[in-house]
């Protein structure tokens, strides 16, 4: 195979990486806490071939880049919907150890554990955090309170570099091993409030049409050189 060929086929395989990431950004666009996706290509050197993709090719998609700009806050109204203002996560309890989230929309149990809604119990300074029955109000410090008075404070924590993190699911984060969240001191917690997902709608569908456009330039590129020119020099060395 012509080694034009072999560059193009890995431009098409970048490009369905892109889409796949502009599929998972625009999926989310109305989730709560999202942050969006960025990703480019890098060239792979021709050395490199065996261990990134095993084949003759000259470009592969690079790590993505996790976009952790805040978004717009969002009233709702609700007392159950927390968000944070400026930097921050909230700590929720999993199976697999403790993870970091923007999404505020939490829930409670007839238990009263306040709890994401995939069910992962939301942690504060002590530990899981107990309501009791009735409407609950946040102080902009995260302390929370009820019908019998205070019921404790959100865990609120931060990390130095956001770019270690590990996207597990649409909002949520892990640690990796050697990464230690910080706590917020001075955090700033709205009650009533959702923070919005941090994808421009517009851009991400003017980036799809432009990859659209790049992918169906490259399938031509392909049939081009794999059908029209590889297919005349068989049909003209045949008469030979």
């Amino acid at each position: 195979m012509a080694g034009g060929a072999y560059t193009a086929l890995t431009g098409l395989q970048a490009r369905l990486a892109q889409l796949d990431r502009l599929a998972a950004d625009l999926a989310n666009v109305g989730t709560a806490g999202y942050k969006g996706e960025r990703g480019t290509t890098a060239t792979a050197e021709r050395r490199d071939f065996a261990g990134v993709l095993r084949s003759a090719i000259d470009t592969t998609p690079s790590l993505g880049h996790t976009d952790f700009r805040s978004g717009t806050l969002e009233p709702t109204g609700r007392d159950l919907d927390f968000a944070i203002e400026g930097r921050g996560f909230f700590v929720v309890e999993t199976p697999a150890g403790p993870r970091f989230t923007r999404n505020g929309h939490f829930d409670r149990l007839a238990d009263g554990s306040l709890v994401t809604t995939d069910g992962f119990a939301v942690l504060g300074e002590d530990g899981p955090i107990r309501l009791p029955g009735g409407p609950v109000t946040v102080e902009p410090d995260g302390s929370l309170s009820g019908a019998t008075g205070t019921i404790g404070r959100l865990q609120v924590v931060d990390f130095h570099d956001h770019e270690l993190l590990v996207r597990e699911g649409a909002a949520r984060f892990a640690a990796p091993d050697g990464v230690v969240p910080i706590p917020v001191e001075a955090a700033v917690v709205r009650g009533g409030s959702l923070e919005g997902s941090n994808v421009s709608l517009v851009e991400r569908m003017v980036e799809l049409t432009a990859v659209t456009r790049s992918f169906e330039a490259l399938q031509r590129g392909v049939r081009t050189l794999m059908v029209d020119i590889d297919g005349r020099a068989i049909s003209e060395l045949g008469r030979r």
